[in-house]
Order: C-alpha cells, then sequence, then structure tokens
C-alpha cells in the first residue's frame, strides 16, 4: 500500500537505484571517489561560476531561466489537477504520469497508441511559453510529469534526452520546492585546462520554467541528484519533435498526425 510519498513495490531496474531498493537489497548508493570541478550557472550572465580557486569561469550556452512562469495559484491548480490522476511508479524512486505517443526508441518506432493528447490544463502554458523569445514556434508533442521525494530517494542519472524523435528544445517547469538541475561532462573541458569531470549546478526555483537548447540539450548530461530533493517536487517536461516528423521530414506525415492529437489539449495520462 502507497504513503503519502508514494512510496510501494520499488520500480528500479539495471544500475537505477531508490532507498526503497537500497534497504531490501542491504545496499547503498555507491559514491566512487573522484576528481569533480563544480560550477554555479548565473542566469544573469549565462556563464559557469567558478567554485574552485583553480578554475576559470566560462560561458555556458544553451540554458534559458524564467522564474515565477506561473503563479503560486496556478501551481495549486496544476497539482490538484494532477492528483486526481493516478501515478504510476518509475525508475529511480520516481512516479509518472505519461502524456504522448508509444515510442521504441532501440527500433526507432513510434505510433499513436492510447495518445489523446496532452492535459487540458497545459493550454495556457503552452501558449505562454510561446510568447518566450527561446521558445517561438514551440508546439510540444509530448509531456511527463515526473514525482519526486526524498523518502523515496528519488533521482534522475545523468543522460541525454533521445535527439531522433525529441527536437531542439527540452522545457521543464519545476514545481512544489526547489531544486538543482546537475549538467555534467565527463571528458571536462581540455580546452580550460581542466581534465576532469565537470558539473555545472544550475537552480531551478519553485514554479520556474528552464529550457535546455544547443550544447546543454546535446553536449551536457543533465540529472537530478538524490541530494538535491529535500521536499516533494513534480516537474512537468514538454518535448516537441525533430526535423525528422516536421514538414519536409521522411515522417513528416505521422508528424503532423501526433501534433494534431497533442494540441487537441483533450488528454489523460497512460
Amino acid at each position: 500500500m502507497a504513503t503519502d510519498c508514494g512510496v510501494t513495490a520499488c520500480a528500479c531496474k539495471g544500475i537505477r537505484r531508490c532507498l526503497q531498493c537500497d534497504t531490501l537489497k542491504g545496499q547503498s548508493e555507491v559514491n566512487r571517489p573522484k576528481i569533480v570541478h563544480h560550477f554555479l550557472y548565473d542566469a544573469e550572465t549565462r556563464l559557469a561560476i567558478r567554485k574552485e580557486a583553480q578554475a576559470a569561469s566560462f560561458a555556458f550556452p544553451g540554458v534559458f531561466l524564467r522564474e515565477n512562469f506561473i503563479s503560486e495559484e496556478e501551481e495549486k491548480k496544476l497539482m490538484s489537477a494532477m492528483d486526481q490522476d493516478s501515478w504510476n511508479e518509475s525508475q529511480s524512486g520516481r512516479r509518472k504520469q505519461d502524456f504522448g505517443p508509444k515510442i521504441n526508441f532501440k527500433k526507432k518506432k513510434v505510433r499513436v497508441g492510447g495518445f489523446s493528447g496532452l492535459p487540458a490544463v497545459s493550454q495556457k502554458l503552452v501558449l505562454r511559453m510561446q510568447k518566450e523569445p527561446n521558445l517561438a514556434g514551440f508546439h510540444p508533442v509530448e509531456q511527463c510529469n515526473l514525482d519526486y521525494h526524498p523518502q523515496r530517494g528519488s533521482a534522475i542519472d545523468p543522460h541525454l534526452d533521445d535527439s531522433w524523435l525529441w527536437g531542439e528544445r527540452l522545457v521543464t517547469i519545476n514545481l512544489l520546492s526547489n531544486t538543482t538541475l546537475t549538467m555534467s561532462l565527463e571528458r571536462g573541458l581540455p580546452e580550460l585546462g581542466l581534465a576532469e569531470e565537470v558539473h555545472v549546478a544550475v537552480r531551478l526555483p519553485r514554479r520556474s520554467l528552464v529550457v535546455l537548447y544547443g550544447e546543454a540539450r546535446h553536449r551536457w548530461k543533465h540529472a537530478i541528484h538524490r541530494d538535491d530533493v529535500q521536499e516533494r517536487r513534480v516537474c512537468s517536461t514538454y518535448r516537441e519533435l525533430s526535423a525528422e516528423f516536421l514538414p519536409g521530414g521522411q515522417q513528416a506525415e505521422l508528424g503532423a498526425q501526433l501534433l494534431n492529437i497533442s494540441l487537441s489539449f483533450k488528454g489523460t495520462p497512460l
């Protein structure tokens, strides 16, 4: 039976970990000692600011942050709508709600499946996104809500999002609590004399919107570490189609069908 934070049977697979599977298996999260250069992203200057005296700051392109993208009242309404739907157990102590097509990334196959569109509550948010200079022409075809809680040891490992189906911009609204998005480059930045792994911490205030594009989308992995989830945190991530599924692309017809469904805003979670 689930508790208030949604703890039920563990859904972790492979190398994924949460507090529940650590307890059941009598193991703890492995902390391998390694050298990491830490930086903090400054949204005003768009610089990664050094945390170590020997490391120089550098330009960090591909991140756009808009604080207070939604109001407190809007946040309450969004969370009320989400919590009326069921949450499915996911990897690394997360819970999720998916609004999108059925996808097999390994075989590069996508079909409509039970996809009925983005949820109605997202319609005015998408319209607001499109007014941002960095999001002109943004038409999301998928929305994924993720629920993090410290009691479950929720996290998401460093990763790059797919670029076969998903397009240039990844858009996320951060709800309920502040957190930190950690951008990482395992091979470092030799051109700056940083041969070891480099981390750039992007602080996400509650109710903010963040966009990843360019190098931050395709070169730097992104993650939410367990230690950066201090309270319940929910995020909604929106993804657009890649060029292959847009007009002129090989699968433009399928892309048009998916967008037509998505932007009906009649969806229920799969």
